[in-house]
């Protein structure tokens, strides 16, 4: 998994855990650590760095934990910096929590240009030389695989001392295996970091040369991939791009970037087809939103709206796909609005009923639903799961599974054990009356929860169902307090994830609406 850089292999290291955590917002709990470990490790990455046992107890908890991991494709790699000056590395308490994090690598990190070695260290630059070579060489000697990170080295080479370039020559001569050229500033333009990863790849031919960059001028990716492509064979980044200011580059983007255009090997080719479910399961971890534009591994990274893309794509994938989203383990969309097309709509359908006749004037008819919904406010681009109970109901002509006699809601003030609301439902399954009722965290927890609590008599597959995210859009701002809005409601039976949404000028008719859909899903998919 250590390869040496040749060829086409590229050296993957992802500091998810340790410059990902740097993020603002972001915070892993020991048992977030071993699970997005777990995770790396199943996508196949070389390299994960797992943060700095020096810096506090929970992260040598977390190394000591790991210790007794069994990983099938990554090492573990502790980071930490150069010994302090005026001291041996044998005496820097920091040095020592590396040894005693266990890991087989190291990433060590150190001041690559003159202006912070003598005004943040406040030292020479002599002694800084003397600090990255003795650090490497005491942790080539313990018999690890020794990274160096050049900090600031892009900036440093820009100033034309060639101090960064010393800074390198220092870490080679300890013994490092990877010398990392870092845009710690991510300041860099995507032509530079190639020019001097070039220039620098020539004045090491037998080291492996590595990359790391940040996203602070939206061009992370963009210079990590034009590193590679002169000639560096180590990458650093975090999964999904989230780290200190405005991130790092972007691993979900790097890794297909290279390896289905350009033919690097990055991760194990078998494993590209998770890329997307690891990039949500990290994302759930860290509880953080995987933003649904991220390309490759977002929601609407394949989806297509406008009427001529989708018509396109259904007759020539490449039209308006520039891979296939199978490879990456997402799905093409067809986002469903005003503007959609009948061939868009067609695919909806025969989505649900593959011998669905194309001709049938239900197309046409759907078609008009569709544009009358989205008048009245509805959008289905992120809410599927309504647009097919309309296609149910279509063809189908089921009947609802239970109606509504009445609801009330009440919300008071104060309050104990965030128990805001209490709602009131009486509804008919059948022709029998159901009357509940419950409290909740807010008038919309306790509807659902009464909703549940009513039908779950009637249908005991509602009690796997879970209400896990809720959404209040205002449509016309302009009309204040009498405003429409949209609601869209998110629910899971642990198995699978669904949508739904609901549009009134009172929020509460507008949740119930969602909050039907959400149920009336689950049964026509668990009983129809």
């Amino acid at each position: 998994m250590l390869n040496n850089g040749t060829g086409k292999f590229i050296q993957m290291l992802d500091s998810t855990l340790r410059d990902g955590a740097q993020g603002e917002g972001i915070s892993f709990s020991v048992n977030d650590r071993i699970e997005i470990v777990r995770a790396l490790d199943e996508i196949g990455v070389s390299i994960i760095e797992a943060g700095n046992p020096a810096s506090n107890p929970r992260e040598m908890e977390f190394f000591e934990r790991a210790a007794g991991l069994k990983l099938n494709n990554s090492k573990l790699s502790a980071f930490g910096s150069t010994r302090r000056k005026g001291i041996s590395v044998e005496e820097d308490a920091s040095c020592a929590m590396l040894l005693k994090a266990y890991t087989p690598c190291v990433s060590i990190v150190g001041k690559s240009r003159a202006l912070h070695v003598e005004e943040v260290l406040q030292t020479t630059l002599e002694e800084n030389l003397l600090m990255i070579e003795e650090t490497c060489r005491f942790f080539k000697d313990n018999g690890k695989y020794v990274i160096f990170d050049a900090e600031h080295f892009f900036d440093g080479w820009s100033d034309g001392d060639g101090y960064a370039v010393e800074c390198l020559k220092a870490a080679h001569r300890g013994g490092a295996d990877c010398l990392t050229l870092c845009d710690t500033n991510g300041g860099s333009f995507p032509d530079f970091v190639g020019a001097v990863t070039s220039e620098v790849c020539g004045l090491f031919p037998e080291s492996m040369i590595g990359v790391h960059t940040h996203n602070d001028s939206d061009m992370a990716t963009a210079c990590t991939l034009m590193a590679v492509k002169s000639g560096a064979r180590h990458v650093q980044g975090t999964f999904i791009g989230f780290g200190e200011r405005s991130g790092n580059a972007s691993l979900t983007s790097i890794i297909p970037n290279l390896q289905i255009k350009s033919d690097y090997e990055c991760i194990p080719q078998e494993n590209l087809k998770n890329l997307t479910s690891s990039a949500i399961k990290i994302a759930s971890i860290a509880n953080v939103t995987l933003h649904k534009n991220v390309p490759f591994v977002g929601r609407s990274a394949f989806a297509h709206k406008a009427g001529m893309h989708a018509d396109g794509v259904l007759k020539i994938r490449s039209s308006f796909e520039h891979i296939d989203p199978e490879s990456v383990g997402n799905r093409r969309r067809f986002l469903l609005s005003e503007v959609t097309g009948r061939a868009a709509v067609l695919k909806k359908i025969q989505k649900l009923y593959p011998d669905f006749d194309r001709e049938s004037p239900q197309v046409s008819e759907l078609l008009d639903i569709l544009k009358q919904k989205e008048y009245e406010g509805y959008q289905f681009e992120g809410a599927d799961s309504s647009f097919e109970l309309i296609v149910h109901r279509l063809v189908r002509k089921y009947k609802p599974f239970f109606d509504l006699i009445s609801y009330k809601v009440l919300d008071e003030l104060p309050y104990d054990n965030n128990h805001s609301a209490t709602a009131t439902i009486k509804l008919s399954v059948n022709g029998k009356v159901k009357i509940a009722a419950s409290d909740g965290d807010g008038p919309v927890n306790a509807l659902d929860t009464a909703l549940r609590e009513a039908l779950e008599e009637f249908y005991p597959c509602l009690s796997e169902l879970k209400l896990i995210d809720y959404k209040v859009r205002v449509m016309e701002p302009k009309d204040a307090t009498a405003a429409s809005v949209r609601v869209l409601i998110t629910s899971t039976d642990g198995a699978d994830i669904w949508t739904t949404v609901g549009v009134s000028q009172d929020v509460i008719e507008a949740s119930w609406i969602a909050l039907v859909d959400s149920i009336e899903y689950k049964l026509v998919n668990e009983i129809l």
